[in-house]
């Protein structure tokens, strides 16, 4: 059976302030010629369709455009809901939709039911575990702590239980929602940290033949058998170094895997350039970069006058401008966002107790800081569904 992953679409995003959804409608036209190009016999779409629980109407349409078209290919497709995504409303319908071959996976209590479909070879069952969130979910699979891992391996014991009822050489696929161990983060993916532990082991998965992977947007193979596809286009600068693609996966009559990436069209490319102003303006080997989506970071120990006005003059596209002049790291004049890169609330936090009484927070005030930042979060997804 010949499957094409993908992942992450986040319909209503934009990039800077560009607008992405005709890039994004090129997508959608793009996936559906795929599918009919390679033959494809089934699409898994692991999660984060829209990019927020109440998305724009304009998003809306394209995902009925996608839906329509892809259910008039009369090739069947299996979508979860992402932690972008509000699972009641994505899944309304859901019945209905099943009829026409759309099989949308939002209810966590349904993990263990799959979608069976058949090849010359038999069976494949297709069971979709949408984004978890471990506090609203743990009551449903029985776990006494909330954490991603206890929750996930919950619902695989779903799948497994149910996969061993069935015929002998039933093939298996997972879509899910989450960050595995290994995978590579970038700046455009909501942070899903539940009491400071983030991550999943792949081995949650054992037991099936391949893991369609989504919430990470960058295309990575962990194992042959537990993939993210990644983003079809890029929603951040960090994504700079992307090849945006679809997973082409095989799967064989014995349950092997073989995986080729399909490239995904993509408006610009994106660049990340840093130095002086000047600097930048003259250096002739980055006219590569005069029609790309830029990221400047300029260098300069003083703020230069008209940075972005003369930045576009050469590069047009200049999106993003950052000034981070080379100083010592003590150096007075740090700034208050350069001083917070790359930590996390909970570090932010801890060290504001620091700052506040001299002595950092014990281990029972870290877990208390932690409970804190999970319960607002898990507050935020009841809040966004209840919009």
């Amino acid at each position: 059976m010949r499957l094409l992953h993908t992942s992450d679409w986040h319909l209503g995003r934009a990039f800077h302030r560009v607008n992405m959804l005709g890039a994004q409608a090129g997508f959608v036209g793009h996936l559906v010629e795929t599918v009919r190009e390679h033959a494809v016999d089934a699409v898994v779409v692991s999660g984060d369709v829209y990019d927020r629980a109440v998305p724009p109407l304009a998003a809306v349409e394209l995902f009925d455009d996608a839906l329509h078209r892809l259910a008039g290919l009369g090739v069947p497709t299996v979508m979860i809901s992402g932690n972008h995504d509000s699972a009641r409303r994505l899944g309304v319908g859901a019945g209905l939709i099943d009829r026409a071959g759309i099989h949308l996976r939002t209810d966590p209590a349904g993990c263990g039911t799959p979608v069976v479909l058949a090849d010359a070879h038999g069976d494949v069952a297709f069971y979709g575990l949408p984004y978890l969130e471990p506090a609203l979910v743990k009551a449903e699979f029985g776990v006494e702590k909330a954490g991603h891992e206890a929750v996930l391996a919950a619902a695989m014991d779903r799948v497994r239980a149910d996969l061993a009822t069935r015929a002998r050489g039933t093939r298996s696929v997972v879509l899910a929602h989450a960050f595995v161990t290994g995978g590579e983060q970038s700046d455009s993916e909501r942070d899903i940290t539940v009491g400071g532990v983030a991550a999943v082991p792949s081995g949650v998965f054992d037991g099936v033949d391949y893991v369609a992977l989504g919430h990470l947007h960058g295309c990575q193979t962990l194992t042959e058998r537990v993939r993210y596809s990644g983003s079809p286009l890029p929603y951040s600068f960090s994504e700079h170094r992307h090849r945006k693609s679809m997973w082409l996966v095989d799967l064989g009559a014995d349950g092997s895997v073989t995986a080729e990436r399909i490239d995904c069209p993509v408006p610009r490319a994106l660049a990340r350039l840093r130095g002086t102003l000047e600097d930048l303006l003259a250096d002739p080997e980055l006219s590569p970069h005069e029609d790309a989506w830029v990221e400047a970071t300029l260098t300069d120990p003083v703020r230069p006058d008209e940075p972005m006005a003369r930045l576009t003059e050469r590069f047009p596209h200049t999106l993003s401008l950052v000034f981070d002049p080379e100083r010592a790291p003590d150096e007075p004049g740090v700034s208050y966002a350069r001083r917070l890169a790359d930590r996390s609330d909970q570090q932010i936090a801890e060290d504001f107790v620091t700052h506040v009484r001299g002595a950092g927070p014990d281990g029972h005030e870290q877990g208390v800081l932690r409970d804190a930042f999970d319960a607002v979060r898990a507050d935020e997804s009841v809040r966004e569904v209840a919009r």
